[in-house]
């Protein structure tokens, strides 16, 4: 966007300026050609000195990161030597420990000279620095054969004599001792004195310095490198490795020992970086690539302005027709809460042209009687910025037409960002519920007409236990009426007193009886015909009373009882009488039919009710079979039934009506201690109230199938 309007303040300046320039000025050829060399003569200048910088850095790089190798691995080297000769003076301790005689100290520094190979001998000398005994190393001949060791006693001498005043082993100079062939080898000696203050004299090891090396020194470093002893001046005094150096890479490490000091070079075999190494000849590539697009891109400029101007007028139409053919209403306001702009889906929705709602604080749209309530949660708003929960799930409120209509809203609301990051105001989807919330009354209305058809079918399946009912009263009427009539008979126009009083009896018999039968017809009536949805506070005891005749009749037939565990004084709650008095009429009756085929000491229905906080738990326990796994997964579905003359409705019904109290309906299949299936419990959940001032009375413990 910020493009766009920049390429349209441009196009506007051009315009401008072609409207105040009579004659625009002509360049001449010359200088248009400069004008086209200029740019390319200056990339390739920057080419060339980018190239040759990048060149130069890479070179420096790597023989910086060679040298630092070298270095380390002059420190590793020098480290490993004077472990090496520090672990030399040690085991030729190792030969004195014991003090052995001349015979075994032979032998054990004859092992030892197996053991070491850079050492060539090992001297016993006695109190006045006279050899007693000797022994050269098996991996060559005789040290000292073209001179004797006479000849070169003099910096061992002197060693010797350190040692006795340190009392601690000390070390000779270098030295180098002529060998057959025109040969040679650079030695050191190292002196241990024996006894206190070397009293009983001193035992004297020789060293190659070339052996050293190629002892201490790993083979994968002795591959890649030269390493030498050197002295002060640069002479090279010993030699190991595999390789030459090549003279590039070189540095030098001291190993410093007690009295000696030892100067070690490192020269690495690497030579010198090539010219234009793999990670140069990258970057360079890639930055002619780079430097090629960015001459593509100004090759291709007044081309893309071009097409951005038309992208631009493109997509313009297209945010006006996306808009224009929105169904969801959109509106923006600033930070004050002046409306900003307005879609026409949100004009056609509330009946206002966008020129009467843009820049209104107070639209037209809001009702008059709740405009105080709303400038106050739009003050809120401005103020706090819009909840988490609002801006995800939205919000409801009611907006009026311009005609006056009230109608429900579902507003998304979120914080509206300009492109420099900052909140310039509020964005607002809004939908238009009125559609929905009449679906929504259908729906309830239909559920209700299949409720009440699931009544009418719970009082179908007890015709013939009303039957069985009312011909009990019906009987007993008949009888009473047929001996009323035979006293009246036999009395004549006159009864006597006693004749009297049986007819009395008899017709107080029979009003008892119809009484009976009326009550019975009355509770069936009630339950199928109650319509009020009003909820009220009910003691659980009183939710049984309405379905109690009910309940009987089922219990009488199926030959089961029924227990009541409600407590004293029973837990209340606030619920529609009508629909919870069904739940439990259908939750029981299932629970009875279930226990059919159960012996008869089993066939007991718990129903029960306790407190749990702001909730009253009710529950329906039966001793059946259970609830087979695949029966339970299917269990509310509507329309689903085990029964060959169910509906399937009931369960469905009983889920829905606790859940519109804000309740769950669960099972739970009972097992003993074996894990053996011992019947099914029901729960669901009301609303607790609060206790009354009057409880009624508490049902009956026990319902069987002879007396209430």
């Amino acid at each position: 966007m910020r493009e766009t309007a920049y390429l349209f303040r441009l196009r506007a300046l051009d315009t401008e300026a072609m409207a105040d320039v009579d004659a625009p000025v002509v360049p001449t050829p010359l200088a248009s050609r400069w004008r086209r060399l200029l740019p390319w003569a200056l990339l390739v200048l920057l080419l060339g000195v980018a190239q040759t910088l990048l060149l130069a850095l890479t070179v420096q790089h790597e023989n910086n990161r060679e040298q630092e190798r070298v270095e380390m691995a002059a420190a590793s080297a020098a480290a490993n030597v004077r472990q090496l000769l520090l672990r030399d003076v040690q085991s030729l301790q190792a030969l004195l420990w014991n003090d052995p005689q001349p015979a075994q100290w032979r032998s054990d520094a004859a092992d030892l000279l197996r053991a070491r190979r850079e050492m060539l001998r090992i001297e016993w000398r006695s109190g006045a620095n006279v050899i007693e005994t000797a022994a050269d190393s098996p991996y060559g001949g005789p040290l000292f054969v073209s001179l004797a060791r006479s000849d070169l006693d003099l910096d061992t001498q002197a060693a010797c004599a350190d040692a006795q005043r340190l009392a601690a082993p000390a070390w000779s100079r270098s030295y180098f001792v002529p060998q057959p062939g025109g040969l040679g080898v650079e030695v050191i000696d190292v002196c241990l004195p024996i006894g206190p203050n070397g009293e009983r004299g001193a035992m004297v090891a020789t060293l190659a310095l070339g052996g050293v090396i190629d002892e201490a020194v790993a083979p994968e470093l002795a591959r890649s490198h030269e390493l030498s002893f050197v002295e002060g001046d640069g002479t090279r005094l010993a030699r190991g490795g595999l390789t030459r150096g090549a003279g590039i890479y070189v540095t030098e490490r001291l190993v410093n020992l007690s009295s000696l000091t030892l100067a070690l070079r490192l020269d690495s075999a690497a030579g010198a970086p090539r010219l234009i190494p793999n990670v140069a000849t990258s970057l360079v590539l890639g930055l002619s690539l780079a430097l090629a697009a960015v001459v593509a891109l100004l090759a291709r400029d007044v081309r893309r302005r071009a097409a951005a101007e038309q992208r631009l007028g493109e997509e313009l139409t297209l945010r006006r027709a996306m808009e224009d053919s929105l169904v969801t209403g959109l509106r923006a306001r600033d930070r004050q809460g002046r409306v900003t702009y307005v879609n026409p889906a949100f004009c056609k929705m509330v009946g206002f042209s966008a020129e009467q709602l843009v820049g209104q604080t107070t639209p037209p749209y809001w009702p008059p009687e709740m405009l105080s309530a709303y400038e106050a949660r739009q003050v809120q708003r401005m103020a706090q910025g819009v909840p988490a929960h609002e801006s995800r799930d939205g919000f409801e409120t009611t907006f009026m037409r311009a005609g006056g209509e009230r109608f429900p809203v579902l507003i998304f609301e979120a914080p509206l960002v300009g492109p420099d990051g900052l909140q310039s105001g509020w964005m607002s989807a809004v939908l238009d519920l009125s559609a929905q919330r009449r679906v929504e009354e259908r729906a309830r209305q239909q559920q209700e007409q299949l409720q009440a058809t699931a009544r009418l079918a719970s009082v179908g399946e007890m015709a013939s236990l009303l039957s069985h009912e009312l011909n009990q009263p019906l009987a007993a009427i008949a009888s009473y009426a047929t001996g009323s009539l035979n006293l009246i008979d036999d009395a004549g126009e006159r009864p006597d007193p006693p004749s009297l009083a049986m007819i009395r009896e008899a017709t107080q018999h029979i009003a008892e009886q119809a009484e009976r039968a009326g009550r019975v017809i009355r509770s069936v009536h009630d339950f199928v015909r109650r319509r009020e949805q009003s909820r009220e506070s009910l003691s659980c005891d009183q939710l049984v009373e309405a379905v109690m005749p009910l309940l009987r009749l089922q219990a009488r037939k199926c030959g089961a009882r029924i227990e009541f565990e409600f407590g004293s004084p029973p837990p209340r709650v606030v619920c529609d009488r009508t629909m919870v008095e069904q739940v439990l009429l259908n939750l029981t009756r299932n629970a009875l039919q279930a226990m059919v085929g159960e012996p008869a000491e089993r066939r007991v229905v718990r129903l029960g009710a306790r407190t749990h906080g702001a909730w009253v738990r009710l529950s329906v326990t039966d001793h059946g079979p259970g609830i087979e796994p695949e029966v339970a997964a299917r269990l509310f579905t509507p329309f689903f039934t085990t029964k060959a003359e169910g509906m399937g409705l009931g369960l469905s019904l009983c889920r829905t009506v606790v859940e519109q109290h804000g309740g769950a309906l669960d099972f739970t299949t009972l097992r003993d201690g074996e894990g053996r299936v011992r019947g099914t419990c029901f729960e669901f959940t009301l609303p607790a109230a609060g206790p009354a001032s009057s409880p009624a009375a508490a049902p009956p413990g026990v319902l069987d199938g002879v007396s209430a």
